[in-house]
């Protein structure tokens, strides 16, 4: 088997493995492989589970993955579910996102059969330059940006947390209250001044 059959090979094995893969985003930067296994483990067998790192910004944003499932039918399963329905992961307020992967998210792809790529440094006279610039700069506009806009959905995520918390609290409370009302016997005493019925479960 020559070198071109080969890289055709390797490539139509990848690509199966790309239609396995679900790629997840919104993740709390608390989940771990073993949380994304088993939330994901209702929809089928997950044989491998990449976490995508994100160099440039705070480590408390959302994190995203590439999850392989082990067939296509269970990675479009979990794509179409999680769609339809919201779906929670360690505790984040919003609910994680899920997509069909595609080539261009791995970082192990191998190169696509009869693919070239040329690299050039560009001279500050060549007219490319001023456009590969601007490209440059356009870009870090754009990060900036996104980091901004992330840092208040953030915020806004953190209120909502700690909303939903407070009330957890304050439900459990009175839960709790009506609970020990009804088991040592309070409650009739109750029903009797007030003059209500209580009818036993």
């Amino acid at each position: 088997m020559d070198s071109t059959s080969t890289a055709e090979t390797d490539y139509a094995v990848f690509l199966e493995k790309v239609k396995r893969t679900v790629y997840i985003d919104n993740l709390s930067p608390q989940v771990t492989e073993s949380v994304v296994r088993t939330a994901l483990g209702q929809f089928g067998t997950v044989k491998n589970v990449q976490f995508i790192p994100n160099y440039t910004g705070p480590k408390n944003i959302p994190c995203c993955a590439l999850v392989e499932m082990e067939c296509p039918r269970q990675a479009k399963a979990v794509v179409l579910e999680i769609t339809q329905f919201p779906f929670m992961m360690s505790g984040m307020p919003r609910p994680v996102r899920a997509f069909r992967a595609e080539e261009e998210m791995f970082d192990d792809r191998p190169i696509k059969p009869g693919r070239r790529i040329q690299c050039r440094w560009v001279d500050r006279k060549d007219p490319d330059f001023e456009v590969a610039s601007k490209i440059k700069r356009l870009v870090r506009k754009h990060a900036a940006e996104d980091l901004f806009l992330l840092q208040q959905q953030l915020a806004q995520e953190e209120k909502l947390a700690k909303q939903q918390d407070e009330t957890l609290k304050a439900n459990y409370k009175k839960f709790s209250i009506i609970d020990n009302v009804v088991s040592d016997g309070t409650a009739p005493g109750l029903a009797k001044l007030y003059n209500m019925k209580v009818f036993d479960a």
